[in-house]
């Protein structure tokens, strides 16, 4: 496995392989790795000749700068996983590396960026969408493969695929989860003893609404989800949209793939989680 911190380094790497006919997988992530990025490493693999792996914790994404300060940089213990799975390069580029300027692009993705994650964190995607469209544009893959658990930004990297016309295949990959249930986050090795126990609260509200999605609307399961998890936590949004749009909807009917999403705090760590109805 090699590691690259430039990116000249990694483009000549890429080009040599491209040169023998090999594809590219491509797994970008900003670290502290756990089973759900180690499934996507593992299907990367299984379709294509070569896995890259990015580590880029991207500050243009977080809109709380507390929130960049705590997120957990595990450089080593990553390196040490990915050369277990036969991962063939690292690329773990500096801040510097990455943005020599001041970023000043801005995507327009429409209502896909203004519900749900985006009403409550402003700029998140566009700082997630330049990151990508840079990667993207670095490694050259052949497929890209994400996680379903951020399933809001999947459909903004889709439409940024399409904005662009950026010639990749992108790869939707299932939430891997804990036994009790709780999506693989690297935000969840901040939650307390106490708050861990608490946490499958989260997938249980989820499986509530997909157990009576035939009993009840969805704007009565969304109330009474949201009452359940204001017992422990204090919520930001659980919805119900129409999983190609992400908008809003008010009955069945409306859409032929309902997907609940939720984000909420317990403690002072933000958990997101989604479950296709």
């Amino acid at each position: 496995m090699k590691t690259f911190n430039t990116i000249n380094q990694l483009q000549n790497y890429i080009a040599e392989l491209k040169a023998q006919g090999k594809t590219i997988g491509f797994v970008p992530t900003m670290g502290a790795l756990h089973n759900g990025h180690l499934s996507l490493v593992h299907a990367a693999k299984a379709n294509n000749d070569i896995v890259v792996v990015s580590i880029f914790v991207n500050p243009i994404q977080f809109n709380n700068p507390e929130d960049l300060k705590k997120y957990p940089r595990t450089f080593k213990t990553d390196s040490n996983l990915l050369q277990k799975e036969s991962c063939d390069a690292i690329f773990y580029p500096s801040v510097e590396e990455m943005y020599p300027k001041k970023v000043s692009k801005k995507y327009n993705f429409g209502p896909l960026e203004h519900v749900l994650e985006g009403e409550f964190r402003p700029g998140h995607f566009n700082g997630v969408a330049v990151v990508v469209a840079k990667l993207f544009d670095i490694v050259k893959a052949n497929q890209a493969f994400f996680g379903k658990k951020d399933f809001q930004q999947l459909a903004i990297i889709r439409k940024l695929v399409e904005i662009d016309e950026i010639p990749i295949e992108i790869i939707a990959c299932d939430t891997t989860r804990e036994k009790d249930g709780l999506a693989m986050s690297s935000r969840n090795v901040r939650l307390s003893f106490e708050e861990r126990k608490k946490a499958p609260l989260l997938f249980q509200a989820l499986q509530m609404v997909k157990d009576n999605n035939n009993n009840l609307p969805p704007v009565e399961l969304e109330k009474q989800a949201l009452l359940a998890l204001k017992e422990v936590f204090k919520p930001e949004y659980f919805k119900i949209v129409d999983g190609h749009s992400l908008q809003p909807i008010k009955q069945w009917s409306d859409t032929d793939y309902p997907v609940a999403l939720l984000a909420a705090f317990l403690g002072d760590v933000r958990l997101i989680d989604n479950l296709e109805l």
